[in-house]
């Protein structure tokens, strides 16, 4: 009889080879440029909401959120809701708006108005950026994801997933462009939402449809008597572990890290490249619309939705299973792989709590387990499908973890798409060549720099695999509304901007985010951080903050304003032109040929 793991792997394999086989058919469409870009603009609004919907939907929302949840009931929620908020800020704020200016890139709104090189250079750094970092985030989650589905807990091994997940991240993008992408992300989005609406409907069903049972279940399950109170990772009272009495200077930090991941996750989307591109995807500005509302409700529902796979996770699932460091049985024995308790000496079960007292050698048997949170809606998916070492457990983990890994290549595919088209198109065709350059030379380049951009994210994923996916993610989003929002906005809607303005709030808001980041506890000091901190290590988090949001941000803006008005540029007659556009879509069929 085929093994559990066997069947998960043969489904998970299957799924992919699918996607693939669409990837390769749209592939073979494309004829010029505009087709590896936009898709010649050839997608209806109803398609391209659905895409749209596909790229939220990401690792992020599935795995990250309802992680999230599962771990940190309330403040969990709350992530779910900064979510809700901010794509309504990216679709209906920016969105649109930038599509109906008739530009393809941040690069080509801003030279509409100002001088190239400089706005089309910052651009370009900008988007590449922000790509790398979310990029970064989803290949964790991929790599947590493949991980359970295939039941490798080798730390080498895992690696090798994230690498194998930029490869064929990399063929996506080579082979389909756009329309690849775009075709992949319309049928994912389809399975997604029918996958959660499943898994929500079984986990009420668990419930008898009561959702204060559900809540009540959670709650008793976490061990914490505060599960659905604010307070368990955000904004809570900080105690000195010394004196035991509360730190004024930690709870504030507490409090203004909770600011600040707000900030970053309301702001952040209107910002993300991958999100703004597909909006050229449809002929007509009465298209974008049309997507518009299908994102929406497809978006909307979703997000409800992770509520009740994260407190389902919460309440159904062992949290030894989802959230210890280890494995361990039903009597909080450690358990090894083949699911015998480890012995400590004369004691057959070793507690979890006893961890340390155990010899080297009995270490070696340690299964790990994902304390991040990553696989709990997967892991849910398997309870609810019998369990593990269960047939229906084996099919509904396979099937809900390849649509989310799916899901997941998708989301990348389109992340270096945007970013590999910006360098190709901004900073090499307009900034290095002048404008002198082919579409066929700008879309070789493209696929080039869609491998070193892979490439480059691989590298920082494997050093990052012990951080939750949604946390990563908002950490994108502060880069993007630090380096992206401001210029996008103030050229949208102020009329004075110019090219220095451009140029200051742009590189203002990047780099104050990246030198933030790597000063906080993000890269150092703590023991999930990308340098893991042992005893004696250096240390420089000296930047208490995980998100760097509620500081960079606003110097983006700051940034952007200063050099607007020392700087005596002025076009008002193409501001007028661009608002018009930007307003009305007026005078815009298909976006511009490039």
């Amino acid at each position: 009889m085929i093994s559990s793991t066997t069947l998960s792997a043969i489904l998970f394999v299957a799924f992919v080879v699918f996607t693939l086989v669409l990837v390769f058919r749209a592939g073979r469409s494309n004829k010029k440029s505009s087709d590896f870009y936009d898709g010649g603009g050839s997608f209806s609004g109803f398609q391209n909401g659905l895409a749209i919907a596909g790229d939220y939907m990401s690792a992020a929302s599935f795995l990250g959120i309802a992680g999230t949840i599962a771990l940190f009931g309330y403040d969990g929620f709350l992530y779910s809701i900064g979510f809700l908020v901010a794509w309504l800020v990216a679709l209906l704020l920016v969105a649109e708006p930038l599509r109906n200016s008739g530009r393809f890139t941040m690069g080509d709104v801003l030279a509409f108005r100002m001088r190239q090189r400089p706005v089309r250079g910052a651009a370009a750094t900008s988007t590449l950026v922000v790509s790398i970092f979310y990029l970064m985030a989803q290949m964790v989650g991929a790599g947590a994801l493949v991980s359970l589905l295939l039941g490798i807990n080798d730390p080498s091994a895992k690696n090798w997933i994230i690498a194998g997940v930029g490869i064929l991240m990399i063929v996506y993008v080579t082979v389909g462009g756009m329309k690849g992408t775009t075709y992949v992300q319309i049928v994912k989005a389809f399975l997604l939402m029918v996958g959660a609406i499943l898994l929500t409907f079984m986990v009420l069903w668990q419930f008898g449809f009561n959702i204060s049972d559900l809540l009540g279940a959670a709650r008793d399950a976490s061990g914490k008597e505060h599960f659905l109170e604010p307070g368990l990772k955000f904004g809570k009272d900080m105690v000195d572990a010394t004196t035991g009495a509360i730190d004024p200077v930690k709870t504030l930090i507490s409090k203004l890290d909770l600011i600040s991941l707000g900030m970053a996750l309301v702001l952040g989307t209107a910002g993300l490249p991958h999100i703004l591109i597909r909006f050229y995807t449809v002929p007509t500005a009465k298209a974008a619309r049309k997507s518009v509302n299908w994102a929406i409700g497809n978006i909307g529902a979703f997000y409800l939705m992770t509520i009740a796979l994260g407190f389902g996770a919460a309440a159904l699932v062992s949290r030894t299973t989802l959230f210890r460091g280890y494995k361990v049985d039903a009597n909080n024995c450690l358990m090894d792989a083949t699911g015998a308790p480890i012995a400590n000496g004369d004691v057959a079960c070793t507690p979890l709590d006893q961890l340390s007292t155990l010899s080297a050698d009995a270490k070696k048997l340690l299964v790990p387990v994902d304390p991040s949170g990553n696989v709990a809606a997967p892991q849910l998916a398997q309870f609810l499908g019998g369990g593990e070492g269960t047939t229906g457990g084996a099919v509904m983990l396979a099937v809900i973890g390849a649509i989310a890994f799916a899901t997941i290549l998708a989301v990348v595919a389109g992340l270096t798409l945007a970013s590999s088209s910006s360098f190709a198109h901004d900073l090499y065709a307009n900034v290095i060549k002048r404008g002198k350059a082919t579409p066929e030379q700008e879309v070789r380049v493209a696929k080039i720099s869609a491998i070193v951009i892979g490439s480059i994210s691989i590298v920082l994923a494997i050093g990052a695999q012990g951080l939750n996916v949604a946390f990563l993610v908002a950490i994108a989003f502060a880069i993007a509304a630090s380096g992206n929002l401001p210029a996008v906005l103030y050229s949208l809607f102020w009329k004075r901007f110019n090219t220095r303005g451009a140029v200051w709030a742009i590189y203002g808001g990047l780099f104050s985010a990246l030198i933030l980041l790597v000063f906080s506890p993000n890269v150092s000091g703590g023991a999930t951080s990308f340098i893991p901190f042992v005893e004696g290590a250096v240390r420089f988090d000296y930047f208490p903050l995980a998100n760097p949001g509620i500081v960079s941000i606003p110097l983006g803006f700051l940034f952007g304003w200063l050099g607007t008005i020392t700087s005596n540029e002025s076009n008002t007659a193409k501001y007028a032109e661009l608002e018009v556009r930007s307003m009305t879509g007026a005078a815009i069929g298909k976006a511009v040929q490039h």
